[in-house]
């Protein structure tokens, strides 16, 4: 099965650009042909092609069904974006393709990249979407100061934890410790580490110190690491 991505199908009927192409020039598509449509809310929709152009390919929708997360609980990762640009790409294609609810992406006090533009980290999050047939897209949250973000997730009940490297806190492996069926959080810093300052100030707002195990990790592998075990936990 190919799904195509169209968030405003309902409305319009018609597949944006991108997609067009693929369906028309790539696959050869013609009208009659029938087609997958996904809105990136939670629902997928069998179409027919009523005219198939390049750059808007017209469909008609005779059927539905909802297509929402299969994982059983909400979660989150607030990562500091890598330096390299690449890294943060591949992440977010493999975490969507695994399973996330929101990205959140952390501005911390050593991180080396200040600025990032979401449009292409959007296009891959989609695309891996479609890919992986799923029918929600994650949220993806612009660049939030670190201190904003944790003190957004006051009085939350869910599990939050961060992956830290310094022994200067104690901290528990995070299999041991993240629960079956609760929401979870994590959160991932950049590759310097979270600052002192930081780890305190997540601790007093209820964050846990967590570690993945005994070898130092990448910030976008932790990331994978930490998404993917809450999935195993969970499946358990």
């Amino acid at each position: 099965m190919i799904q195509f991505y169209s968030p405003d199908i309902l409305a319009t009927g018609v597949l944006p650009e991108s997609d067009s192409a693929h369906c028309c020039r790539v696959l050869r598509m013609q009208a009659g042909d029938e087609v997958y449509v996904v809105d990136g809310k939670g629902k997928r929709y069998r179409c027919v092609i009523m005219e198939a152009h390049p750059r808007h390919t017209l469909v008609e929708i005779v059927g539905e069904e909802d297509l929402l997360p299969h994982w059983g609980f909400r979660l989150t990762l607030a990562v500091a974006p890598t330096k390299n640009t690449d890294r943060m790409e591949w992440l977010l294609e493999k975490i969507v393709e695994i399973g996330v609810d929101r990205v959140v992406l952390l501005k911390c006090a050593r991180s080396e990249r200040k600025v990032i533009k979401p449009e292409r980290l959007e296009k891959v999050m989609v695309a891996a979407m479609k890919q992986s047939l799923k029918g929600v897209l994650p949220t993806l949250d612009p660049l939030t100061p670190f201190a904003e973000f944790v003190r957004s997730q006051a009085g939350d009940d869910s599990f939050r934890c961060m992956g830290y490297c310094s022994d200067s806190f104690p901290r528990k492996g995070f299999a041991k410790e993240c629960p079956k069926g609760k929401d979870i959080v994590i959160m991932i810093g950049p590759e310097g580490d979270f600052s002192p300052e930081e780890v305190d100030e997540a601790v007093k707002a209820g964050f846990l110190p967590v570690t993945f195990g005994e070898s130092r990790l990448r910030t976008e592998t932790a990331s994978l690491y930490g998404v993917t075990a809450a999935h195993v936990i969970n499946s358990l």
